[in-house]
């Protein structure tokens, strides 16, 4: 089929105005971080999920294959199209109604495109409370989410994206329609296609909706900020909240002092706690069943513990929801202080909790002694093992040109070390484009093989997000 006859056959499912092969595509073909852009064939956004059958058939027979995107704030060019003007944008965003909510079964059903925090208001209006928060919850979509099997900040209470979600409903590369939004928690009939989809980048099936559960709100949700001599101390303290808080504990965040260094230079207005007085910081949230007044008498207790024991120096409790949302801020501007700084290298990897300070000390010091100057801003979910070890470049430094001269070899010391400390390369962020050449250094080789074979059983022709996760 010719160039413009697919344009005109994909106007004919969707309507021509939502068929955009001109003007600004960058929404849709630039990433998050604007270090990459593609060229698109066609920008394709359906409404429902006929729709994108009908689009994946179209496709698989005129040869194009497709990218599907939900918000594009993804951080490895896993969601926006290759230079090769070839490839279908299939955009999400008008797929974005909340089907159903049931109560008694503890559920939310809505499609792919819906806004995660569309789904948290949504569950707030209903009286209950939808776990899963992220950065991006302002614009990243459920199905990006359970595409990539989005962690966040929640994980230590409610798990993964992959431990919210109880049914999905997908295209498959045939353009068939699998019916599998079942709110069941137990439903042991033969291979789990849904935990085959979560985690799988869009490669093996178009999510296009699907049920998540949803929780009683607690009667308190209470922040802590921490000011900590070491990660030892951070690691200790996080085991002192689990024998204190248990359950309870539904956050535990670590952050260095060159981190906040960046928020406090580009958001002076933030006030940051202690932020120069210690070399890390921790913010820790305890969600209390019982009443406001319980927690932050169990944190007060905690804290006076763990001053006792020489794991933190100074703390303050959030004494309502403003200061608690000042405290979450801190956190969440850390990656915009990074951005205004300019170009940056990420690396999103997780260690086990108790390698996690050799990690950074050893690592470091590579870093250090191979690029004086270099600016190491390192945060992320510690009491899930998830770390954002991120590199700055030098001051007085262009970012860009210290980037095109020294990232491969920054990334190569970086995940030598994760192979040393028996860790993983990504933690939450995916592979995408831009770790798929890497990933057979450092991922078991029979597991490469297996994951091969079922992405040839589900997608022969290679339809959907080709070169992704594994050429």
């Amino acid at each position: 089929m010719k160039r413009q006859q697919f344009i005109e056959a994909l106007g004919n499912i969707v309507g021509s105005t939502h068929v955009l092969v001109n003007g600004d595509l960058s929404s849709w073909e630039q990433d998050w971080r604007k270090r990459i852009r593609g060229k698109s064939l066609a920008v394709v956004r359906p409404v429902n999920v006929d729709q994108v059958s009908a689009i994946v058939r179209l496709s698989s027979e005129a040869g194009y294959s497709i990218v599907t995107q939900g918000g594009n704030t993804g951080l490895v060019a896993g969601s926006i199209p290759d230079d090769s003007d070839s490839q279908v944008v299939l955009s999400m965003q008008r797929m974005n109604t909340i089907r159903s909510i049931d109560i008694d079964n503890l559920t939310m059903t809505l499609e792919a495109g819906c806004i995660l925090q569309s789904a948290q208001e949504a569950a707030e209006v209903a009286g209950y409370f939808f776990p899963l928060s992220l950065g991006a919850e302002g614009s990243c979509t459920i199905g990006g989410n359970l595409a990539t099997n989005a962690g966040g900040t929640s994980v230590l209470r409610y798990g993964n994206a992959r431990d919210l979600c109880l049914g999905l409903e997908v295209v498959t590369a045939d353009g068939d329609i699998w019916h599998g939004l079942s709110g069941l928690r137990k439903d042991n009939t033969g291979y789990d296609l849904r935990n085959l989809m979560i985690g799988s980048e869009g490669t093996l099936g178009i999510i296009t909706a699907a049920t998540v559960k949803i929780y009683p709100k607690p009667a308190a949700i209470l922040t802590a900020w921490a000011a900590v001599p070491s990660i030892d101390a951070a690691v200790e303290l996080l085991r002192l909240c689990r024998q204190y808080l248990s359950a309870d504990l539904t956050g535990f965040e670590l952050i260095n002092r060159s981190s906040l260094c960046l928020v406090n230079k580009h958001y002076p207005k933030l006030n940051i706690p202690f932020w120069e007085d210690c070399p890390y910081c921790v913010l820790l949230e305890n969600s209390d069943d019982e009443s406001e007044h319980h927690a932050n008498s169990r944190l007060e207790h905690l804290f006076e513990l763990a001053i006792e024991q020489g794991c933190v120096v100074d703390a303050v409790v959030s004494q309502n929801i403003s200061q608690s949302n000042q405290f979450w801020l801190i956190r969440e501007s850390i990656t915009l202080a990074q951005a205004s700084e300019g170009l940056n290298i990420k690396h999103d990897v997780s260690i086990p909790i108790s390698s996690i300070s050799n990690f950074v000390e050893q690592t470091d010091a590579k870093l250090k002694r191979a690029f004086p100057g270099i600016r190491l801003v390192t945060f992320g979910h510690l009491g899930d093992g998830n770390l954002h070890y991120n590199i700055q470049a030098p001051d007085f430094t262009n970012p860009a040109d210290f980037i095109a001269q020294h990232e491969n070899l920054i990334s190569q010391l970086v995940y030598e070390s994760v192979k040393e400390f028996s860790g993983s390369i990504s933690a939450e962020h995916g592979i995408g484009a831009l770790k798929v050449d890497i990933l057979p250094l450092f991922k078991d080789a029979t597991a490469l093989r297996m994951m091969r074979s079922i992405r040839y059983a589900l997608d022969p022709k290679g339809l959907f997000n080709p070169r992704r996760v594994i050429r």
